[in-house]
This record gives structure tokens, sequence and C-alpha cells, in this order.
């Protein structure tokens, strides 16, 4: 079993990179290994190695920045997943791409459901779901889009909140953007066991979209106390507690890319046909606020 990693140096790929060595030979690709604004060179990599299996964890995320970057967001989150889903196709091997809760405009009471109409809102999200709908083209794709997600490698909103609170006596942080949050472990998790399965029935006939993210809601606000709470449980030092963050209306903070106000991902469908638990996010949530810490 030969699989095609692309992003090995971004929290998702950083993850599956560990997690998925024991299923087989794993040749993981970053940015300087595989240029992915470079169609020719995709297609010339794929056909040099053959792979048995694709998984895209690249994108391009700077979700701010992407508005004004619009040409290169096109690249990498539209164009090169059209490519490689093409590439996968006339290999005839399944697929693995990575979404984001992004696609949705956040307008729904509930939380969304992978037959939902989409309706992106800014350059990313549009990029997003280009490149979803490009992956769709192959038959034997499986699409998973994650919201929130957090690790204790790379920059993410927990390493974020434990350096402010390090630094500052008091923070606002936006209360009335709801989400479902996702660790890269669980997604490694349930990306193995997705590919395990797919190994396991030759005549495999689950493909396509599906939501994962951990048990739990919350938002913004009540994260970062809850990073500031367990991190002074745990001893770090800090200028503040969460009795000195305040929470502000999204109004109060405004972005250059418009952010949906719900987040939130079911994940009924994926439980399900995969036969999964997925933990709590309090659970994951410590554990990488524990790594990092002991990393600092």
């Amino acid at each position: 079993m030969k699989i095609l990693l692309i992003g090995k140096d971004g929290q998702v790929g950083f993850a599956l990179h560990k997690k998925l060595a024991s299923i087989g030979e794993v040749i993981a690709t970053n940015r300087n290994e595989l240029n992915l604004e470079n169609s020719d060179a995709i297609r010339t990599f794929i056909e040099k190695i053959k792979p048995d299996m694709i998984i895209n964890a690249a994108g391009y995320t700077d979700v701010d920045k992407a508005e004004s970057d619009i040409e290169l967001a096109h690249k990498v989150n539209t164009q090169a997943p059209k490519v490689l889903a093409e590439k996968a196709s006339q290999l005839n091997i399944p697929m693995i791409h990575f979404s984001t809760d992004y696609v949705f405009d956040g307008l729904k009471n509930e939380p969304y459901m992978e037959t939902d109409q989409v309706n992106p809102q800014s350059v990313y999200a549009q990029t997003k779901w280009g490149g979803e709908d490009a992956v769709r083209n192959h038959k034997k794709h499986i699409i998973l889009r994650t919201s929130w997600v957090f690790s204790s490698h790379g920059q993410n909103f927990i390493k974020s909140i434990l350096k402010l609170i390090q630094e500052k006596s008091s923070l606002n942080i936006v209360s009335d953007q709801k989400g479902t949050l996702t660790s890269t472990d669980a997604i490694a998790d349930v990306t193995n066991k997705i590919i395990k399965t797919i190994l396991k029935k030759p005549n495999f006939e689950d493909f396509g979209t599906y939501h994962v993210a951990l048990e739990g809601e919350t938002n913004w606000y009540q994260y970062a106390c809850f990073i500031t709470d367990e991190a002074i449980r745990l001893g770090l030092k800090t200028l503040m507690t969460s009795q000195e963050i305040q929470s502000i209306s999204s109004d109060a903070y405004p972005t250059v890319a418009k952010r949906p106000k719900n987040s939130r991902l079911d994940t009924t469908k994926i439980k399900k046909t995969f036969m999964l638990e997925l933990p709590n996010w309090k659970v994951e949530a410590a554990a990488a606020i524990k790594i990092a810490l002991i990393n600092t």
C-alpha cells in the first residue's frame, strides 16, 4: 500500500503522517517537495510514484489574506485538487480530500448536515467549495469537512490564547460564533479507520462527503476561557484569568473575510457509516493544551 500524503507540514498533515505509517508506505510532501501551484508538476509527480491512494491535506488557509490573494488561493484550493482527482481517476485509486465548514453561510440554526445547501461567503470558502466540486468528479472520493481544527502542532487558537494570556492582562473574544471543534488526532484516527475500511472491502461503495468533528459545541469566548482555566490548572504562569476575558460580538471585531456565525457540523453520517465514536472536545483540547505547554 503506497499512500501519497500532500501537505505533511500542516496541522492535519502532520498528524496523518504519524498515524498512517502503520498502514503502508507513506510518501509525504510539503510545498517545497510538491508545488501545488504547478499542475504539470503534480501530474509528473503522481505518474512517477504511482500511489495506491491520494490524501490531500494541503490548502491555502489564510482566510483573510485570501481576499486579496485570490489567484493563489484558487490554484491551491481549487485547481490542485482538480488535478489530483483527475490523476486518481486515471489510476482508479481512492482519494481523500479535506474541506471546511466555511462552505456554509452559517445562517442555519441547527448543525449542518452533508446534504445542506452550501453558500460560501469568502474567497477562501469559494475556493474550498470549488475544490470539493472538482474532487466529486472522481467516483472514488472521500471529502471530509472539518471545523475549528486544533492540535499541539502548528498555529491555531489554542497556541494564540496561551501566548496572549502570558502577555496581556485582559482579552476581548467573540461569543456569537458557534462551532464544533476538531482535533487533528481525531481527524487522523477517523482517516485511519476510513482507509482500513476501504482496504477491507474491495467493493466499498460509501464514497462521498462526510462531516467530522468532536462531540459537544462551544463559541470562541467559551473556548478561550476553557484554554485559560486549563492552562492555569496545569501550572502556567499568566497575567490574567478567564475572569478578565470579555465577551464581544462579531461586529465589535471586524475581519476582512466574513466568518460563519454557525460552524456546527452534524457527524451522524460518518459515525453510522464507519461505526465511529468521537470524543468530547474538552477532552481533546485539554490533551492538546498539555502537550503545547510541555513543548513551550
